[in-house]
């Protein structure tokens, strides 16, 4: 059976023009900016408008990405949005992306990993481009976390913003350097409760009661998810080097979900890599989920950063508890 390699072909990444700083964030809950930056590396975050929904950041970013690949929505085999939080539960975001973009007939699907999304669409995609199944697949990150979160309650209001990254992912071309070396996913549902949105679903629907008690609105447990996070990213990215016989020295970019400084430096000490070859880009967008690695890994290409040819590691961690890596050369 012929086994084809995947290339990112274009990215583009998209963020509200609307700021919330930790000084705006003083005004509103106990916190102060000194303690907010110490503890998470977060100064502002982006809030889309009222109006806006996660499909219209996702068309944005998509819009970039398709026009850097040279590729028309067309010419798209699937769209792949990773997201928790869409415009709605039925139909899926990726349908109504879909609609904005005019792509046709292709496949369209949501993927509901939290902030390990774009790591495991990633994976996903891999798989249909590699067995020849697809050739072309958008693959977006997109959130718009603030109206999940209570601005009463400290320890998630700090966190979380909005934003939508995404990447066209094709076949390469024979002779073509890129590809995806391997895809590492995993989950442990018996720890899911360290991270909730409670209400929205069958179990708490949407009621009078629920919004008195504040469960529309998302809950975690910080100290416990920072040590899980550490431990799960590192063995995840562990994992991929053992797969393909590598070392920490022959990445030259980790890309890890960009949800606390924090626990991206422990991710960096743990896998005995300098912080100068690890992509930090949460200080003026906080943590957007599914969002988060592909908005730091379009920037660090715009940028010049990351260059074809490169070795570059993806890891996530989310609700779930999700978490995984993608080892790629770029």
């Amino acid at each position: 059976m012929t086994s084809f390699q995947t290339r990112i072909a274009g990215t583009g990444h998209f963020l509200p023009e609307r700021r919330l700083t930790n000084h705006d964030l003083e005004k509103m809950v106990d916190t102060n900016d000194q303690w907010i930056r110490e503890r998470t590396g977060i100064y502002a975050r982006r809030m889309a408008e009222d109006g806006i929904y996660t499909s219209d950041l996702a068309h944005e970013a998509a819009k970039i990405a398709l026009e850097t690949a040279g590729i028309s929505a067309r010419e798209l085999d699937m769209i792949l949005v990773a997201t928790a939080s869409p415009d709605q539960p039925m139909p899926n975001t990726a349908c109504v992306l879909q609609a904005k973009l005019g792509a046709g007939n292709c496949a369209a699907l949501d993927i509901s990993a939290a902030c390990s999304g774009f790591v495991y669409g990633f994976g996903i995609a891999d798989q249909f481009i590699r067995t020849g199944a697809m050739k072309n697949i958008l693959l977006v990150g997109a959130e718009i976390l603030h109206r999940f979160v209570n601005y009463k309650d400290r320890e998630t209001c700090i966190l979380f913003g909005d934003a939508a990254g995404a990447a066209v992912l094709t076949r390469a071309n024979p002779g073509e350097d890129s590809k995806v070396y391997s895809s590492h996913l995993h989950a442990n549902g018996e720890i899911g409760d360290l991270f909730v949105l409670p209400a929205g679903g069958t179990k708490i629907p949407i009621s009078q009661k629920v919004v008195d008690e504040g469960l529309q609105y998302v809950r975690m447990r910080g100290r416990e998810i920072f040590k899980h996070a550490v431990r799960t990213m590192s063995d995840a990215c562990q994992e991929a080097l053992d797969k393909n016989g590598m070392k920490a020295g022959d990445v030259a970019w980790i890309i890890p979900h960009q949800a606390n400084l924090r626990i991206i430096e422990a991710v960096a000490k743990h896998f005995e890599i300098s912080m100068e070859h690890v992509i930090v880009e949460l200080e003026d967008t906080g943590n957007t989920s599914a969002a988060t690695i592909i908005v730091a890994m379009d920037r660090a290409i715009r940028d010049g950063r990351i260059k074809r040819g490169q070795n570059i590691m993806l890891t996530a961690f989310g609700a779930g508890i999700t978490s995984g890596s993608l080892f790629l050369r770029y």
